[in-house]
């Protein structure tokens, strides 16, 4: 299941598209405050969002740019312009994708699904291997390897990189890193996960990876 934001402001188009994707076991978030949208994205932290362009207050090439600052994740706009200038536009602002209205939403779905498999389906299912800027993290060794240099890690430490390569180039909140941290008979709060990424950046540091995770002061943490 992945986190899917929609931002439409046609309301019927917007529900068959929830719905539809909703069908495929994705979590819908359709943005009511079309004012605030990158606060709404912050808070939702989307792995896909679909945007369309003509929208009240600021349009969706605005949007696609305040996104791009903060985030890499997967942009598709969703738009009923049709001018290659606008289509130039929109992948030159960073989108991933341009489909023009009308459009059938099962080639929508279809296209949606195809992007976050080329985005987040990087584990080599073999090896059980993430490989990221010549950084493997092998989770079957709790190993991380980089330029001939081998480290171990805990269960806590592969949980938390883990967390953060699938989720390469965004912001991956401090509460979601501590949600993958819970376990049922162990309590985690906020200084157990800084003290866990401490770790984690000293042992980085040792194989000459200093800049490997980069904080994102009140948001997180994130792995370029």
């Amino acid at each position: 299941m992945f986190k899917i934001m929609v931002v439409e402001d046609d309301v019927s188009l917007k529900n068959i598209i929830a719905k539809c994707l909703t069908k495929w076991g994705h979590d819908v978030h359709q943005i009511e405050n079309l004012e605030n949208i990158i606060e709404e994205f912050k808070n939702y932290n989307p792995e896909l969002v679909l945007l369309d362009i003509n929208l009240p207050f600021y349009d969706g090439f605005h949007w696609c740019n305040e996104i791009r600052k903060i985030s890499k994740v997967p942009i598709i706009f969703i738009s009923s312009r049709n001018s290659n200038m606008d289509v130039i536009m929109g992948v030159n602002l960073g989108a991933d994708d341009y489909i023009q209205k009308p459009f059938s939403v099962d080639v929508l779905v279809a296209k949606v699904n195809a992007l976050l498999r080329r985005t987040y389906n990087f584990v080599d299912n073999n090896s059980n291997q993430i490989i990221h800027n010549g950084v493997t993290l092998d989770l079957s060794t709790a190993t991380i390897n980089y330029e001939d240099n081998t480290i171990e890690l805990t269960k806590n430490e592969i949980k938390i990189l883990h967390e953060l390569m699938k989720y390469k180039g965004q912001i991956v909140s401090r509460n979601k890193l501590m949600k993958k941290l819970w376990d049922n008979d162990w309590f985690v709060d906020d200084n157990t996960l800084t003290v866990n990424v401490n770790r984690i950046r000293s042992k980085l540091n040792e194989i000459g990876l200093e800049d490997f995770i980069e904080t994102k002061r009140g948001l997180g943490y994130i792995i370029s």
